[in-house]
């Protein structure tokens, strides 16, 4: 079982979808959207009061500023500048989390941005390089969630990040260990019951069955449920509930 018998449960909120109220407490933490793919300083501040409220660690979740596709498009964009976005976005959360007494503690990519950090080492690097430069002053240092087995979760950990392992419950996965694109069928487990079991799979033997039948190895931390699909809050349920029939305690 992975991390000796816990695994963190975490949650894209903050985006508008309506159901954050019911999904935060059956998390253990949350990554709130910074107000390029959704969101504004107003549901930044009401995420930060919910999660404050129901005792889960609070994350930046940036991403393309690109509302119309939801984050989730890839562009064309130079490493300094998506290093650029990422600092800006976290930078922005950090003072409104400030202000309500709270901490920033973790980054997680969102969308079509975290997909490219995942495989391109040049836009990694770029954006790792950016955390630990920012992380030097006394109090700023973040952790980063990021794909496991993913060209960002490496570079990350090369440069002296501390990296938490992501996977997912509700997304299939290509035998390469890659999500499968969205475009493509089967890329979203639509069955509650099948999104469980993926789950405990994970935190309990650290391996999922990929598209093809193959079984890939899955080092997670950290297990996501999105957080702007309708049945969002039925999956996390089953979900939360599959993890510790299993013996996996949630938390970080």
């Amino acid at each position: 079982m992975t991390r000796g018998g816990a695994i963190d449960l975490n949650a894209d909120v903050g985006e508008g979808c309506g159901f954050d109220d019911e999904l935060v407490p059956l998390v253990s933490s949350v990554n709130i959207a910074c107000g390029a793919h959704a969101g504004d300083e107003g549901t930044m501040r009401r995420a930060v009061e919910l999660a404050l409220r129901h005792g889960a660690a609070i994350g930046s979740h940036p991403g393309f500023a690109d509302r119309e596709n939801f984050g989730r498009k890839e562009l064309s964009i130079n490493p300094a500048a998506a290093a650029g976005l990422v600092l800006g976005q976290t930078r922005l959360l950090e003072r409104i989390a400030a202000s309500l007494g709270a901490r920033v503690g973790h980054v997680k990519l969102h969308g079509a941005l975290y997909n490219m950090a995942a495989r391109d080492p040049v836009l990694a690097g770029a954006i790792v390089a950016a955390l630990v430069g920012d992380g030097e002053a006394p109090g700023s240092r973040r952790v980063l969630v990021a794909l496991a087995g993913s060209v960002l979760a490496s570079i990350g950990r090369e440069n002296g990040l501390e990296v938490r392992g992501e996977a997912f419950a509700d997304r299939s996965y290509r035998r390469d260990g890659s999500l499968t694109p969205r475009s493509e069928p089967g890329a979203l487990i639509a069955d509650e019951g099948a999104a469980a079991a993926q789950a405990v799979r994970i935190a309990r033997d650290g391996t999922v069955v990929a598209t093809d039948g193959s079984v890939i190895s899955v080092e997670a931390d950290t297990i996501c449920i999105h957080g702007d699909s309708p049945a969002t809050v039925v999956f996390a349920r089953q979900v939360r509930l599959h993890l510790e029939a299993s013996g996996v305690t949630i938390g970080l």
